[in-house]
């Protein structure tokens, strides 16, 4: 895209156009509801939303590195290759859970910085 265009098109509609922005991940994943504040059906009650988020978040990586660790520790000598790439995937697990965390608040960030552009841009003074 060239300076010109992309001086034209919003801030906002100018990211990548397959992300997932804001609480769309949320929706596309059934966890969030929609605008009306009525619950749907098929949408999980916010108790099992966090107990959902904790277990992907820090349960689900505990219990393969557990598991991992476990082989190496019962299993033969040739064992401790595949107990050491269960561990690893279980790291793995933890490092993108927390990867990703760390994106969604650089988006949550700037969204408010243009929040604070706009209200300076209206008002003439920077929010407090």
């Amino acid at each position: 895209m060239s300076d010109i265009s992309r001086s034209r098109v919003p801030r906002r509609e100018r990211g990548n156009p397959l992300r997932l922005r804001g609480g769309d991940l949320g929706n596309a994943l059934g966890l969030a509801g929609g605008d009306s504040g009525e619950k749907s059906p098929s949408e999980p009650d916010s108790g099992a939303r966090k107990w959902l988020l904790t277990g992907i978040r820090y349960v689900l990586p505990v219990v393969v590195t557990i598991c991992g660790l476990a082989i190496m520790a019962l299993g033969s000598e040739t064992d401790l290759e595949g107990g050491a790439s269960i561990v690893s995937a279980g790291l793995a697990i933890y490092f993108l859970n927390w990867l990703y965390r760390i994106g969604v608040s650089g988006d949550r960030e700037r969204d408010t910085e243009e929040a604070a552009r706009d209200y300076f841009a209206q008002h003439g003074r920077w929010p407090s």
